[in-house]
């Protein structure tokens, strides 16, 4: 990918991050109690994929704001953690991954070669989607690093990536035609290029590097899906986003988006907005 070049982590090192992921991992199960009060007709299958090695940068937060925000619509988040030699859930309803370092690219690039015909049947189905930096390049055509090494991607997004020396990391704001302005971080040394009549997530302003730091463009779609290098983590600072892909779930699923709400949750879904609002602001105002 691009999450470090010049300098791998110590398998000590990466250890200690796998065990960090695989806790929190392990707290975001139901619980038997969970269970109990879950609405089994309402529910919601989500799919992390590689959360061992793809989840670096606080990507894990996008997990955690679809898990609550459809909670406090009303709905149950059922969570499928996907990791190399796992056994592939039986429905889908959203996709998310994350970012990691190149060492973590080589670690899921063959099993993600192996599940590409699934994951390229949900997306085209328009399942929606959100992957970030490192599984934003190899849902491209294919990774090159700086030492020529190169990655085949599964061609969801019509772009490809190809490694530098110098690194594009900053705080970012961008224009996208359909969710507004989008605030995020970025932290990257690849540089992806999208293919002609490719579209882009959107355009970032005259201080952010985005795709490559060439043309402006940041992320890319296909159809539902959103690929992006947009850290943060994205979703919790960007709501407009992680309801469109909440609604798009629902929709594909139950036919229509329908909250069931009380009033105690209505009000912490916007104490969150509210929140959301305000990091907005401050992120968009610091310096790169």
């Amino acid at each position: 990918m691009t999450e470090m070049n010049a300098t791998l982590p110590s398998d000590q090192t990466r250890g200690r991050a796998n065990a960090v992921n695989e806790a929190a991992c392990e707290r975001m199960r139901p619980t038997e109690d969970e269970h109990v009060t879950s609405t089994a007709d309402r529910a919601v299958d989500v799919l992390f994929l590689y959360s061992k090695d793809m989840n670096i940068y606080g990507d894990f937060g996008n997990l955690l704001t679809i898990r609550r925000r459809l909670a406090l619509y009303g709905y149950d988040a059922r969570l499928h953690f996907y990791n190399p030699g796992d056994d592939w859930p039986d429905h889908v309803d959203l996709i998310l991954g994350g970012g990691g370092q190149d060492l973590g690219q080589k670690m899921i690039c063959e099993d993600l070669s192996a599940r590409a015909d699934s994951l390229r049947s949900l997306v085209r189905a328009g399942t929606p989607a959100l992957v970030v930096c490192g599984l934003y390049q190899l849902f491209g055509h294919f990774f090159e690093s700086i030492d020529g090494t190169r990655m085949e991607g599964i061609g969801i997004f019509d772009a490809y990536t190809i490694g530098q020396a110098d690194r594009l990391i900053g705080n970012v704001v961008e224009q996208s035609s359909q969710f507004g302005e989008i605030i995020g971080y970025e932290n990257h040394s690849g540089q992806t290029f999208l293919e002609e009549g490719a579209t882009p997530l959107g355009e970032v302003d005259r201080e952010s590097m985005g795709n490559n730091g060439v043309d402006r463009t940041e992320g890319a779609r296909a159809f539902n899906a959103i690929g992006t290098y947009l850290h943060g983590s994205l979703l919790p600072k960007n709501p407009l986003v992680a309801d469109f892909l909440i609604r798009t779930a629902i929709e594909r699923r139950y036919g229509r988006f329908a909250p069931k709400q009380i009033e105690e949750q209505r009000r912490e879904l916007q104490l969150l907005d509210d929140l959301a609002q305000r990091a907005r602001s401050v992120a968009a105002h610091r310096p790169r």
